[in-house]
């Protein structure tokens, strides 16, 4: 098994294949909107925008599961994100990153890279950077800015 192998479901509700980004460095990040760390939409933005083009795909993965932090539908999300940070990179529909429910990518996700703490993501904003090999190179803690991120990104586009 490999990241290739799943699939995830858009935030405009179409399934999208990670085959699809075959030979792309992925930033896979799980988002909320009502937290402390929400800010950090800029940032990825910066990225996807300074390093869209040279290869990279940054994909956000609202989730609910800390402080019930994205409550709101879908519509409401890309609204939000949209409107405050002006995303345009990828948004997947909300999903679970732990438990029983959670989403089976980030399932192999969190068994390719242990964080800090163990395995399981611990707050909103977590980062997973993937090469385009598809190997899960790393991961970050939600207090690892986006532009933290820049020169391992760049790194990996070579």
């Amino acid at each position: 098994m490999n990241i290739y192998d799943f699939t995830f479901r858009r935030l405009d509700g179409g399934e999208q294949a990670m085959a699809d980004y075959r030979g792309r460095v992925l930033l896979l990040v799980n988002t909320a909107s009502r937290c402390g760390f929400t800010p950090q939409y800029a940032g990825l933005e910066t990225l996807h925008r300074r390093f869209g083009e040279q290869g990279l795909t940054v994909i956000g993965f609202p989730c609910n599961q800390f402080g019930e932090q994205e409550p709101g539908a879908a519509s409401e999300i890309g609204a939000f994100c949209q409107k405050n940070y002006g995303v345009d990179f990828e948004m997947a529909d909300k999903i679970d990153v732990n438990g029983a429910r959670a989403h089976p990518l980030w399932q192999y996700l969190k068994q390719q890279r242990r964080g800090l703490l163990g395995r399981p993501v611990r707050w909103n904003f977590s980062k997973f950077l993937v090469d385009r090999q598809g190997r899960v190179v790393a991961r970050f803690a939600p207090f690892t800015r986006p532009e933290k991120l820049a020169a391992r990104i760049e790194a990996l586009l070579q």
